[in-house]
């Protein structure tokens, strides 16, 4: 049966631009109650007011500002029925150039803030019988220099969520992963606008691979997989056949072909270009800022 979002109550994380923003604002469009959590507050304020939706400034890292955030959602709402787990950064280079606190940081925002969220709000989700969406990506499943911890983090994430699929069943309770490619958000402009090494290889990618999808139609993807309580979203829909090949996508056959058609070269190429950056994120990044 289809669950309907109207008069849902819909806690986001990362919502104060990208994904979380947009999905957000159709949440709204589509009747449901939205609660904001992220670390920008003039742009949550601006999109809280905005949309007439609830907003707490917090760090997915704090459990503490989290449990915050969750229990002031609850005390406006009356409760919870979704939970997003969508806030995530992106590292810039290699872990031979990366400095290893910018390596842990994507890990602990990425995966360690995804498993916060989801026990923060888990008592109020299972109490409505309401449905878990954590954002994880096609970097769950395949792998690029450069990517070390984001696609770690994001192939912890899916498997946190798989368990926790289980665990959660006999209560009512529904959990889903989504798996985007490139989505056009800052996160993936700010990329290519810093690294010509990444632009080259995403044309070298195949497809679906190379496909940069828009925040809308990433939303509109999320949004049904919600509305359906589906346990995996694939954005575009092509990807779950990558998913499925994934023992071919990660096999040494796989590594060779990257390292001859222009990894080695990529890698060095990166590498400098990180070095001359002189930074370990996007410039949009709160990251950079902290």
């Amino acid at each position: 049966m289809r669950y309907d979002l109207a008069d849902r109550t819909i806690f986001i994380t990362g919502a104060a631009r990208g994904i979380g923003a947009e999905l957000a604002r159709t949440a709204v469009a589509r009747g449901a109650r939205v609660a904001l959590a992220g670390l920008e507050g003039e742009r949550l304020r601006q999109l809280g007011d905005e949309l007439g939706a609830h907003w707490h400034e917090c760090d997915v890292t704090d459990q503490a500002a989290l449990d915050a955030a969750v229990a002031s959602t609850v005390d406006r709402f009356g409760g919870l029925d979704v939970v997003v787990a969508n806030a995530g950064i992106a590292n810039l280079g290699t872990v031979a150039v990366g400095p290893v606190d910018a390596l842990v940081r994507t890990v602990e925002v990425n995966l360690c803030g995804a498993i916060r969220t989801v026990s923060a709000a888990l008592p109020h989700v299972t109490a409505a019988r309401g449905h878990v969406l954590i954002v994880s990506s096609a970097a769950a499943f395949t792998a690029m220099p450069g990517m070390a911890a984001y696609c770690a983090s994001k192939a912890g994430v899916e498997q946190f969520a798989n368990v926790l699929r289980l665990e959660t069943r006999a209560a009512g309770v529904t959990v889903g992963t989504a798996h985007p490619i490139w989505i056009d958000t800052d996160l993936v402009r700010d990329i290519r606008a810093d690294l010509a090494s990444f632009n080259a290889t995403l044309r070298r990618l195949p497809w679906p691979l190379s496909t940069v999808v828009s925040v809308e139609q990433c939303v509109d993807a999320l949004l049904s997989g919600i509305e359906r309580r589906r346990r995996k979203v694939y954005v575009p829909r092509s990807l779950a056949l990558v998913q499925a090949l994934r023992p071919v996508v990660l096999s040494g056959l796989s590594d060779a072909l990257i390292t001859r058609f222009g990894g080695r070269t990529m890698v060095g190429q990166m590498e400098d270009e990180v070095r001359q950056l002189g930074r370990s994120f996007g410039r949009s990044s709160v990251e950079v800022r902290r």
